[in-house]
């Protein structure tokens, strides 16, 4: 009859079978997922990012202890108007992947200075380091190589290199001795590559360059350094962990991000030598296959490297900062992992408890998020405090008094 609709036919009865089938397997993982306590969900700030932000559900100002906003610039005020100046003089974005129309000379200038920042051949610019991460392993490597991975690495150098066809090592946290190991298996093979992070998210350690260096020169292997938790603040003028420990003549490809230190909006990069960046730009997927990095993103990285390298004085802020956090915890009875490092992982063990003290921190006015499974080993759950140069003395005494009260009541410490 006119109006009523057609039943559906055998291919629509399909459909919605498959489709069910789909939602029956998403809800049991969902299920899952909230049952182990590893939910993840997203409080959203109605601020701009900085120490002091506003969070949706929480009444007054919350102080922020999760950003990797580590040297304050999301938020500074020339940064934001040297992106404002990009997007007036070149506009909201390109429409464009780079190699068709999609370069503007803003681009191949921060390019050059960060190149000249990291004392390099050549960069290459990314929409992030993500991207980064996935385009070099595969560009670079064939099945007659070798790549050594750490196996705390990052994510997105866990699946840049997924995605390569080189031999795969993968060698015990910073183990100078499984890696010597791993290299002489791997001698087989044409080149060898070892990749590592410079300092890991999770845990706020630092990789042991030197050795690592030592040991590729002793072995012929290229040395690749993600540095995304350690540019613009670790070592003397912030070039990071390369600079920290005196080898920066020793390793040879640098992946890095212009979304945590340099700014906190998006992109990334590798640098290194000129015939690599070369090649990059000829064969790296998601640089060939992505839009280019939208002009006021590169107006506020290329502010953020301005201030950095006019001045290590906001590094050194944060620096005493972090000092201060960790040694106020430690003598309450915390165990913070890592050394030195502004990402201060508060060791709980516990996913549940992890979750629980969070929640509890952000009702006395403090942002922190607790990670466990699968961001981190199972048993291993911990609370992340990042310190960012623009936290007073009394932000951190704050906090730590949160953590204090938050952890006796749940009995983390005594």
């Amino acid at each position: 009859r006119p109006g009523r609709p057609a039943a559906p036919g055998r291919g629509g009865r399909r459909a919605q079978s498959a489709l069910a089938q789909l939602t029956r397997i998403v809800e049991a993982q969902l299920a899952a997922i909230r049952g182990a306590g590893t939910w993840k969900g997203e409080r959203i700030l109605t601020s701009k990012q900085g120490p002091h932000v506003r969070v949706q559900g929480s009444a007054g100002g919350i102080l922020n202890f999760c950003a990797n906003n580590y040297l304050g610039l999301s938020s500074h005020p020339e940064v934001i108007q040297a992106g404002l100046k990009a997007l007036e003089q070149f506009g909201a974005g390109l429409s464009s992947v780079r190699f068709i129309c999609g370069t503007q000379t803003i681009h191949k200038a921060l390019e050059e200075k960060i190149a000249r920042f990291h004392q390099r051949d050549d960069a290459i610019l990314y929409p992030s380091c993500f991207d980064a991460n996935a385009g070099l392993f595969e560009a670079l490597l064939s099945p007659e190589d070798a790549v050594l991975s750490d196996e705390l690495n990052h994510a997105s150098i866990i699946d840049g290199i997924r995605l390569c066809r080189a031999s795969k090592y993968r060698y015990r946290h910073l183990d100078m001795g499984d890696l010597e190991a791993k290299l002489q298996e791997a001698q087989k093979h044409r080149l060898r590559l070892v990749a590592t992070d410079g300092a890991f998210s999770m845990d706020g350690d630092i990789a042991p360059l030197r050795e690592i260096c030592q040991l590729a020169q002793k072995y012929q292997a290229v040395v690749f350094v993600d540095e995304c938790h350690a540019t613009g603040f670790l070592g003397p003028s912030g070039r990071g962990t390369d600079e920290l420990l005196g080898v920066m003549d020793q390793v040879t490809i640098i992946n890095s991000t212009l979304g945590k230190a340099l700014g906190g909006a998006a992109g990334g990069y590798t640098t290194g030598p000129r015939e690599l960046i070369a090649l990059l730009r000829q064969r790296a997927r998601p640089y060939l296959f992505s839009n280019s990095l939208p002009p006021a993103v590169v107006g506020c990285a290329s502010k953020a490297l301005d201030l950095l390298m006019e001045s290590d004085a906001i590094a050194q802020s944060m620096a005493a900062k972090t000092r201060q956090f960790r040694s106020k915890m430690e003598a309450a009875g915390f165990t913070i992992s890592g050394k030195e490092h502004p990402i201060c992982p508060v060791m709980l063990g516990d996913a549940r408890l992890a979750s629980v003290m969070a929640e509890d921190m952000l009702e006395r006015g403090i942002f922190v998020i607790g990670f466990s499974y699968p961001v981190v080993p199972k048993g291993r759950a911990r609370i992340r405090v990042q310190i960012s140069a623009v936290h007073s003395e009394e932000d951190i005494d704050r906090c730590v008094k949160a953590f204090v009260e938050v952890g006796k009541r749940h009995g983390a410490i005594p």
